[in-house]
């Protein structure tokens, strides 16, 4: 009786979890193939007003596209109109019989167009399928003589009066400049870099290269002599990779010099440092070239000495007389020019100047501590002396950006986080704190202009705004002589302005992730001048898309806000248990949480179409747009610092809704990401159960110095003797590779240069001496964003998260037939 009474209630126990078991989400990999990148180039187009002010004016042309095609616009603020530059149909019928390829309105293929000076007449290109041969530069260059053929590209003038379109000679197009081409004030010379030292060409010999850059006639003069590879005056950036690849003559070819002058053209500045001392890393290219062939760069690790020290240098223009200027205070410390913003009176004609930031007088530099505890603005005058203005110091690293002028050049107005928040303060030229501008628990960004005449500066912040995502940016204007910001593009959402170099108006787009993009034009003073554009998202909703989630939760503290953004499958059924996959990027120069509508959503919308809920959520230590407190978090702690906060964020949505699986949580990211979503596996290897992580650097003594070095602090030490030392400890994701219990897939470019595939491999090699297994993807001949095999990254991530997760997956199949679809068969 017992027994049978045990039964029964056994089957009624069954009975009742069949009841409320919640079915199982099978693999999706069809979904997810409509929304590819290829895909979604035909279901997105413009989102955004990009205005191209015409000749420095308040006039502005955009292009903006649509499922019907593109058009051109002309908008005049002040006049409050906006008309089409051309009717489509009639300008495809000019170009058709000029070009002799058939176009219509709605596939109008125009290239580079630009006003001319008078405003009359608008130029551009068209590529055409006649074939013609290359021009004499283009045929010195060929290494093989059969391509000597090739497309042409008509050049034509559209005359706005009259409606009329014709082709013009070649000759009239504006040349570029060339990239190495540093052009003076008065626009006589042109200075550039060679063999790693300063020469200069005149004018008529800087036409000579513009269309011949091999002329044997060009008549070059040498300015300084001392240069060498990697203790240069221009030309040899020691980032920058160079390997037995590339032509053995690189050095003596013309390369940029960077430049700084003073208004009147009587001195230029520039920096110079000793790198020969730095130790360089390789990469092997195994499948570029015949041969695998070697890389070599430049690269310095954390911890490492660094024995030079910036030098920065005056040369007087008219005889070259070079002045070192003593700008020593710290050990192994930075030092950058600030330079002029551009506007009008950085162009002579057509070229650009580069002018410091001062007076004829004397310009301002940045000088920081290898700790960045220490961060000064500098006043450089033309005979050498040097005064400091304004002092910043912290126990923290600190962030500084570019002073800005005002009151004629009498004031400037300093950014600073000296209160826990990036503010402005108002300083006289001497350096004497006059008021802070800003106050309150809210994050200036970026000044966009000021109006003399009202003393009225405009600016963006975010933040300062009650009931919104504090990571929304908007627009305000405020008096130098103090009072309240005014906000001028009210509306919750994130704002991006595009402000005239007048500073009279403003394009403003706006959208969050849950809303179409629009964009719209406003006054200096915040009025409404015209609605713009409102981004086509018809094909993307006719294919099946649904916007994103929004949310917010509790850090691990229980008190700090974290803001995040859930994105579920289109098929979503909320009878259904999905698992969670969380996209991580720690920071903390950003966060991985978008906050307006975007076109990228390789990585994340279209991974929750296989079957998952993906998630993305800030972190203490993230993004630098909250409190110092917030962004250093990490500090001292830059592998684990964020770990809990997205395991606490999963755990609280999964509380807030019934169709998340707390017990099946996934991990991805790429670079920082990529470190991320490995460390969450050996910290919490009980609560995420699979990673995918990309391109990580999971060891932060073998990444560049400024990030880690930055970011996780180095110590620096003073003997008695005075001299002084830095030390540099982290904590590494090779170390606790014994803790890994769930599965983990490992994944590097083969030539990456930014983070070095070391990181990836010794990851590996300290899981091979744990005993673990784990999964580990090689792409050859790649570099950090994985370039043209991203794409097969992503299925190969799709395929792990499936089986992993949900069970069902395409793993064992050899074809990925998802890709193979997309690609056209070549005969």
């Amino acid at each position: 009786m017992r027994k049978l009474l045990s039964l029964l209630l056994l089957g009624a126990s069954l009975g009742s979890m069949a009841q409320t078991e919640q079915p199982t989400v099978k693999a999706n990999y069809n979904l997810a193939a409509k929304f590819s990148p290829s895909k979604l180039r035909t279901m997105i187009f413009t989102t955004e007003v990009k205005p191209n002010w015409i000749n420095h004016s308040d006039r502005f042309w955009y292009e903006y596209q649509t499922s019907t095609g593109k058009k051109w616009y002309v908008v005049d603020p002040l006049a409050k109109s906006r008309y089409v530059l051309f009717d489509n149909a009639d300008m495809a019928a000019q170009v058709t019989r000029i070009v002799k390829n058939p176009f219509d309105a709605q596939h109008l293929a125009v290239e580079n167009l630009k006003f001319t000076d008078d405003e009359k007449h608008v130029r551009f290109e068209v590529r055409s399928t006649k074939d013609t041969v290359k021009s004499k530069d283009e045929l010195a260059k060929l290494k093989n003589k059969a391509d000597s053929i090739k497309k042409k590209t008509y050049f034509l003038e559209y005359t706005i009066a009259t409606k009329q379109l014709r082709e013009i000679a070649d000759t009239l197009k504006e040349k570029d400049k060339p990239y190495w081409a540093s052009v003076s004030p008065d626009t006589n010379k042109v200075f550039f870099a060679k063999n790693y030292n300063i020469y200069w060409m005149d004018r008529a010999n800087l036409e000579k290269a513009i269309k011949d850059d091999k002329d044997s006639t060009i008549v070059e003069h040498q300015v300084t002599k001392d240069g060498m590879q990697y203790y240069a005056w221009g030309g040899d950036q020691y980032s920058v990779t160079t390997g037995n690849d590339k032509d053995e003559d690189e050095s003596k070819k013309r390369q940029p010099v960077r430049l700084s002058w003073s208004p009147d053209g009587k001195y230029f500045a520039l920096t110079r440092k000793d790198n020969r001392h730095l130790n360089p890393l390789w990469v092997i290219n195994n499948v570029g070239q015949k041969r695998p062939t070697l890389e070599t760069y430049k690269y310095l690790v954390p911890g490492e000495t660094d024995s030079t020290e910036a030098e920065l240098y005056i040369f007087n223009a008219a005889n070259f007389n070079a002045k070192q200027v003593s700008i020593g205070a710290f050990k192994n410390q930075t030092v950058a020019i600030y330079g002029k913003d551009q506007d009008k009176s950085s162009y002579k004609g057509k070229h650009f100047i580069s002018y410091w930031l001062g007076d004829n007088q004397e310009f301002y530099v940045t000088r920081g501590s290898r700790d960045l505890k220490r961060i000064d603005i500098v006043a450089v005058s033309i005979n050498g002396d040097v005064r400091t203005v304004v002092e910043e110091r912290s126990n923290v690293y600190q962030d500084i950006k570019k002073p800005y002028f005002v009151n004629n050049e009498s004031q400037f107005i300093h950014w600073s986080q000296r209160d826990g928040w990036g503010h402005f303060y108002l300083y006289s030229k001497e350096g004497k704190l006059v008021r802070q501008l800003t106050n309150g628990e809210f994050n200036c960004e970026a000044i966009t202009g000021y109006d003399k005449a009202t003393q009225q500066f405009t600016f963006t912040a975010n933040a300062k705004e009650l009931n919104e995502d504090p990571y929304y940016l908007h627009h305000y204007s405020l008096s130098i002589n103090g009072g309240q910001p005014k906000l001028l593009n009210k509306g919750n959402f994130d704002h991006q302005v595009e402000v005239s170099e007048s500073g009279k108006y403003f394009v403003n787009n706006y959208s969050r992730v849950n809303t179409a993009p629009k964009s719209d034009l406003y006054s200096a003073s915040g009025q409404l001048i015209m609605k713009l554009e409102e981004a086509d998202l018809s094909q993307l909703f006719a294919a099946g898309y649904k916007f994103p989630e929004p949310f917010k939760v509790k850090a691990g503290d229980g008190i700090t806000d974290l803001y995040g953004v859930m994105y579920k499958p289109f098929d979503f059924d909320s009878t259904r248990v999905y698992p969670i996959v969380e996209y991580v990027y720690p920071g903390p120069q950003t966060e991985a949480v978008n906050k307006s509508f975007g076109r990228s959503m390789d990585r994340i919308d279209r991974l929750a179409q296989m079957g998952f809920v993906v998630i993305t959520v800030g972190n203490r230590g993230g993004h630098p747009s909250r409190s110092k407190w917030y962004h250093t978090y990490g500090y001292g702690n830059l592998r684990d610092y964020g770990l809990e906060d997205k395991k606490v964020a999963a755990e609280q949505l999964a509380n807030r809704y019934s169709f998340l699986d707390v017990n099946r949580v996934g991990i991805t990211g790429h670079s920082g990401g990529g470190f991320m979503s490995t460390a969450a596996m050996l910290v919490y290897p009980d609560f995420f159960k699979v990673a995918v992580s990309g391109a990580g650097n999971h060891e932060n003594n073998i990444y560049n110095r400024w990030w880690s070095e930055r970011h996780h602090g180095v110590v620096e030490k003073v003997s008695a003797k005075g001299d002084t030392t830095f030390s540099y400890q982290i904590d590494k994701n090779t170390e606790l590779a014994k803790n890994l219990k769930g599965k983990l897939l490992i994944a590097t470019g083969d030539i990456d240069n930014n983070v070095h595939p070391a990181n990836s491999i010794r990851m590996v090699d300290a899981l091979i001496k744990a005993n673990k297994r784990f999964d580990f993807l090689l792409l050859p001949g790649q570099r950090h964003a994985f370039g043209n095999m991203t794409e097969y990254f992503f299925w190969k991530m799709a395929d792990y998260f499936s089986e992993h997760l949900l069970g069902d997956s395409k793993y064992n199949d050899v074809d990925m037939t998802e890709i193979n679809r997309e690609t056209p068969l070549k005969r």
